[in-house]
């Protein structure tokens, strides 16, 4: 071979490797960071800004910063239960069931009572917790495997004390491979009631849920009938277990909303004809009274419920085409939250590309263009008023939830809530929307912020909200048995 041939050659040669490496160096970098170390713990993501920090700086705060564990953060020990009870969750055929039902047995307390659930795990290989949804309780409460508890594996237990100091409509579930163990059947319901509750009213909980592709209401696929008489006012308390939001309507009756996510709305006025959007995770009630001809209500058109009698006569349900709005539905009064002026401003940017997660190449979900476990955590202090700013640019709407608090809408797309206060703990944020949302920080711990179509926690759309002195106990991934999504 002749010198300028062999020269050409190596020169090819050179820049073919040089280009193979500027692909793969990059790839094998991202590949490697994506990884959920080993001993990984949530308090390492605290140290990263990852655009998480009040307007993208970085947080005031020091890594050896010294505090109260989460493992520490409960309620009182020597207080007696006013409400006990025994959940026992065993799988069988694909299916999980509590105290051999699914949905699982409702848990009802008053308010104030001290609750306290021993959760026992029968047969589940897996591990499993439970989450009291809505609910802000002391975090080692919480229910979340790897952050506030370790997963309580087949044989094991673990007891649960938190104080109801709020009445409304909430729920519990499975935060161990949550995806997957919620959507097969670990849930039930938790209502709150005053402590003089009106015993004219008939008060009904149901809970939608979509067992593979059939749609049930309390378990039941179809029509639900119940017995009651003309003048009979009711409550009725909507629990969405799905992953995607369900459009509720009354036919018969004029209707209220009379509470949002365990929160009472202020001036609900009567509506007819148009639905109400519940929202994953989230729970509507809803106030009417029995027409002499029964009121029927519909559940995104596949189950229902009647009440004394059917006024549609049983005919396919047609769904409203205009939905109430809660941005002002109801009549504006005090919130005891200041949010002019507040104390952290995040920014919390939902979108979507292509990357590693966990060292799996995918299209993952991002939040503030990086994906888990390289995102935000949201650091505050005790006190500090909060607002975030969350905006999807996804392509898909996601229901959001953060655990421990509830927060205060403030406005969509730009137009400020003029209704009645509007507290949620679980928020349909529709692709191109925007909200502003605000709460007080007075609930210390690790909590997490994720979406609650839990396919998509598990596919990367979660962080958290830490509080500056609080540390981590738990860790996820890896060797442990902590999977909560």
């Amino acid at each position: 071979m002749a010198p300028s041939a062999l020269r050409s050659g190596r020169l090819r040669l050179l820049v073919a490797t040089v280009a193979t490496l500027a692909v793969a160096v990059p790839i094998a970098w991202m590949w490697e960071n994506s990884l959920v170390p080993d001993t990984y713990d949530m308090a390492t993501m605290g140290y990263h800004d990852y655009g998480g920090g009040p307007h993208g700086h970085r947080h005031d705060h020091q890594h050896d910063h010294a505090g109260t564990a989460v493992a520490d953060l409960v309620e009182e020990s020597g207080r007696p239960a006013d409400v006990s009870v025994t959940l026992t969750v065993r799988r069988q055929d694909g299916r999980y069931t509590v105290n051999g039902t699914s949905p699982g047995p409702t848990i009802r307390a008053t308010v104030g009572d001290l609750v306290q659930v021993r959760l026992v795990n029968e047969n589940i290989g897996d591990g499993t917790t439970l989450h009291w949804h809505g609910v802000d309780v002391p975090n080692a409460m919480d229910g979340v495997a790897g952050v506030t508890q370790d997963a309580v594996m087949p044989g094991d237990d673990f007891v649960y004390r938190f104080v109801v100091d709020r009445i409304g409509t909430y729920w519990y579930h499975s935060h161990q491979v949550s995806h997957e163990q919620v959507r097969n059947g670990l849930f039930g319901a938790l209502v709150v009631d005053p402590e003089d509750p009106d015993p004219a009213v008939l008060d009904r909980t149901v809970l939608l849920h979509e067992y593979g592709t059939r749609a049930t209401l309390d378990g039941r696929p179809g029509t639900t009938a119940v017995d009651a008489l003309p003048g009979r006012p009711v409550r009725l308390r909507v629990v969405n277990t799905d992953n995607v939001a369900q459009t509720v309507w009354v036919t018969g009756a004029a209707y209220e909303v009379r509470a949002v996510d365990g929160t009472d709305l202020n001036g609900p006025e009567p509506v007819t004809g148009k639905g109400i959007e519940v929202t994953a995770g989230g729970r509507v009630d809803l106030g009417f009274v029995v027409p002499p001809g029964g009121a029927r209500v519909d559940f995104g058109g596949t189950t229902a419920l009647t009440l004394g009698g059917d006024p549609s006569g049983g005919r396919e349900a047609e769904p409203p085409g205009e939905l109430i709005d809660l941005l002002d539905y109801g009549e504006p009064t005090g919130t005891g939250l200041d949010a002019g002026h507040p104390d952290r401003e995040f920014d919390y940017r939902i979108g979507r590309r292509l990357g590693f997660l966990d060292g799996r190449p995918g299209r993952w979900w991002t939040i503030n263009g990086h994906i888990f476990p390289n995102v935000p955590m949201y650091m505050v202090g005790e006190g500090d008023v909060v607002v975030f700013h969350i905006d999807n640019g996804s392509g898909e709407p996601h229901p959001m939830h953060l655990h421990g608090h509830h927060v205060l809408v403030l406005s969509r797309n730009g137009e400020p809530a003029t209704g009645s206060p509007w507290w949620v703990d679980s928020l349909d944020v529709a692709t191109g929307d925007s909200y502003d949302i605000a709460f007080v920080a007075d609930n210390p711990g690790l909590w997490m912020d994720h979406c609650h179509n839990l396919p998509h926690a598990a596919e990367g759309l979660v962080t958290h909200l830490m509080y500056t002195d609080v540390t981590s106990s738990f860790s996820i991934g890896g060797r442990t048995d902590n999977h909560p999504e």
